[in-house]
């Protein structure tokens, strides 16, 4: 499934957990590093203006779909794909990664919050092995010595996959980054994921995201951030989603 912005285009290239996982395996097994991002209505806005999170996610190896919305689209483009929101995906991806010894580190979010998330993984996955954590300053240059620093620590101390919680655009771009200056890492991007693994952020029900509700469920628990960006999405979603109907069936 595949997104445009004027001559700039992204594609949704993994449509479900079973080919999620069968790339995740093969990258692992080949010792190759990897960058997964997973696209949401959020993300095409910033997309719009920021170069930067452009050069970012030509560089992602992986696209999931994060969002009710690009599921849609897919659906009426003829190209369905799976949801599979970053914080979904956190378990699963830690749970392969201890079937196949494959150590991690959480990066991002409070230093209080990746601890109480790394004790939550190691109570469901004892065999994970969590070697490295860190949660960079106020300010964090995804690109700069501070970026650099964080993951020669994450190698040193034996990582292989990293848990990204930065927020987008910076979890992406310190990705793509990543990718450059530590070929053999790979990366999740996964937003809130730890939060809501640690408890500093509380989800929606499960009822409520079944109903393809979670949207309105965190507009209403956090009208001060998200008002603005779902009014920005629903903007942007008519252009979207006719062009990429239209194109696709061109």
């Amino acid at each position: 499934m595949k997104f445009w912005i004027r001559a700039y285009s992204i594609s949704v290239n993994t449509p479900d957990w079973s080919h999620l996982r069968a790339k995740l395996t093969q990258y692992f097994a080949a010792g190759q590093g990897f960058a997964l991002a997973t696209l949401n209505m959020d993300h095409l806005v910033k997309l719009e203006t920021d170069q930067a999170f452009q050069h970012a996610y030509a560089e992602q190896d992986i696209v999931v779909a994060d969002g009710n919305p690009i599921v849609w689209m897919s659906q009426l483009a003829g190209s369905p794909v799976e949801l599979q929101p970053g914080s979904d995906l956190v378990y699963p991806i830690a749970r392969l990664c201890a079937e196949m010894g494959i150590p991690i580190a959480l990066i991002g979010s409070r230093g209080e919050s990746l601890s109480k998330a790394a004790t939550a993984l190691r109570e469901a996955l004892p065999d994970l092995k969590i070697v490295y954590q860190n949660s960079p300053t106020m300010g964090f240059n995804p690109t700069g010595p501070e970026a650099a620093a964080v993951l020669n620590a994450a190698q040193t101390a034996g990582a292989r996959m990293c848990f990204l919680a930065l927020g987008a655009p910076k979890q992406e771009v310190f990705a793509a980054f990543g990718r450059q200056f530590a070929p053999k890492l790979s990366f999740a991007s996964v937003g809130a994921g730890l939060d809501f693994l640690s408890g500093d952020q509380t989800r929606a029900p499960l009822w409520v995201r079944k109903i393809a509700m979670e949207w309105l469920w965190r507009m209403v628990t956090n009208p001060g951030r998200m008002v603005a960006r779902y009014s920005k999405s629903f903007i942007v979603l008519p252009g979207h989603l006719f062009r990429s109907v239209v194109r696709t069936q061109d």
